[in-house]
């Protein structure tokens, strides 16, 4: 059962048998149109967004497996603040705002890739993405969020 993985940053939703899934996947023998739908249905909640897909071909039996990994956190930010992209002067002028769920939204979402021993750790790594793109949390720099979550203040929403 010789398996061959290919590994693709895709958008979401959109994926088309073009290159780079066309091309990757013709040699193989296998339907990239299957393969290609398959992705715009997983990948569709992620729509307007990068997403690293994985996609497993038995070479044998031509069946596939299709595996979704989540989009950068900076990517989640833009979304859930509903921007184009960060503040070209972090600090001096903000890009939009998002709420403390929204930073533990994301924080549980991204906690497997993180290297955070628990969620109150991701959440503070997710404000610092916050601070870097002039992003402000609740109305207030991501700086003063960061020593409220150390004081405890939003232990409550972190259980």
């Amino acid at each position: 059962m010789p398996e061959k993985t290919v590994r693709f940053l895709v958008p979401g939703g959109e994926a088309t048998a073009g290159p780079p899934i066309g091309p990757a996947l013709g040699p193989l023998g296998v339907n990239v149109l299957q393969i290609v739908e398959e992705i715009n249905r997983v990948t569709a909640e992620f729509k307007g967004m990068r997403v690293p897909v994985e996609v497993t071909v038995d070479t044998s039996t031509k069946e596939f497996k299709v595996s979704v990994g989540i989009p950068t956190t900076t990517a989640l930010i833009v979304k859930e603040a509903g921007i184009e992209k960060g503040a070209k002067m972090p600090g001096r002028e903000s890009a939009g705002e998002i709420s403390i769920e929204q930073v533990i939204k994301i924080a549980k979402m991204k906690l497997d890739e993180m290297r955070a021993k628990n969620l109150k750790t991701a959440v503070k790594q997710v404000l610092g993405t916050c601070l870097s793109m002039g992003i402000l949390v609740d109305g207030k720099n991501p700086k003063e969020v960061l020593r409220e979550v150390d004081s405890g203040l939003h232990d409550e929403k972190l259980r």
